[in-house]
C-alpha cells in the first residue's frame, strides 16, 4: 500500500470526485441559463391561444386556475407570475404564456430532456440525504483546492510565492461581483 501523504490524497479524492464535478458544473451552466431556455425540457408542441385579460389586469391565482381551467390543462398550477409582459403559468409538463396587453399567446407541451433534466434534479434536490452528501462534496472540494495548492514545496510557482495572487484574485472577484450587481 502507497503511504499516505497529501499528493496521495489529494489525487484519489480528485479521481473519486471527477464526475460529479463535470455533473455539477454541467448542470450550473443549465441552470445559469434555465430562464432563457428550458434545458431540461424538450418541446414537443406549440398551440396558439387567445384568452380574456382579467379586469384591472389582475393576474393573480385566480385568473391562473380560470385559464387553467378554459384551457383544459389538467395539471396543478406549479406557479404563474408577470415578467417583461408576458404572464406565464407553468405547469409539470405545460407551460401558458399570454401577452398582457394583447391576450395573445401559447400553451407549449414538452416532455423532459434526458440527462439533462436529471442533472438539473440533482442540482436543485433538496432531500435530506443529498443535502449531506454535497456537503460532504463541498468540504472534499475545499480539501482538494488547499492540497493541490500546497502541492508545490519548491521554485518560484509556489504558493507562498505566486500562488496566493491567484487565490486572492479568485476570492475578490465574486466579491467584486455582488458589490458591483
Amino acid at each position: 500500500m502507497k503511504k499516505l501523504n497529501l499528493r496521495n490524497l489529494h489525487r484519489d479524492f480528485g479521481y473519486f470526485y471527477v464526475g460529479l464535478i463535470i455533473s455539477f458544473a454541467f448542470s450550473g451552466i443549465l441552470m445559469n441559463h434555465r430562464n432563457d431556455w428550458h434545458p431540461e425540457k424538450y418541446t414537443l408542441e406549440t398551440k396558439e391561444i387567445q384568452v380574456a385579460l382579467p379586469d384591472e389586469k389582475n393576474f393573480n391565482d385566480d385568473y391562473a386556475q380560470k385559464i387553467t381551467t378554459e384551457l383544459k390543462i389538467t395539471d396543478k398550477v406549479k406557479r404563474h407570475n408577470v415578467r417583461k409582459g408576458t404572464f406565464k403559468i407553468q405547469f409539470e409538463n405545460t407551460e401558458v404564456e399570454i401577452d398582457i396587453e394583447t391576450g395573445k399567446g401559447e400553451i407549449i407541451s414538452f416532455i423532459k430532456t434526458p440527462i439533462i433534466n436529471q442533472a438539473m434534479f440533482l442540482h436543485k434536490n433538496t432531500s435530506n440525504w443529498w443535502i449531506y452528501f454535497s456537503d460532504i462534496f463541498g468540504l472534499s472540494l475545499i480539501f482538494i483546492a488547499i492540497s493541490g495548492a500546497m502541492m508545490i514545496k519548491h521554485g518560484k510557482h509556489t504558493f507562498k510565492r505566486r500562488g496566493w495572487k491567484l487565490a486572492l484574485a479568485g476570492i475578490v472577484f465574486p466579491i467584486l461581483f455582488l458589490i458591483l450587481s
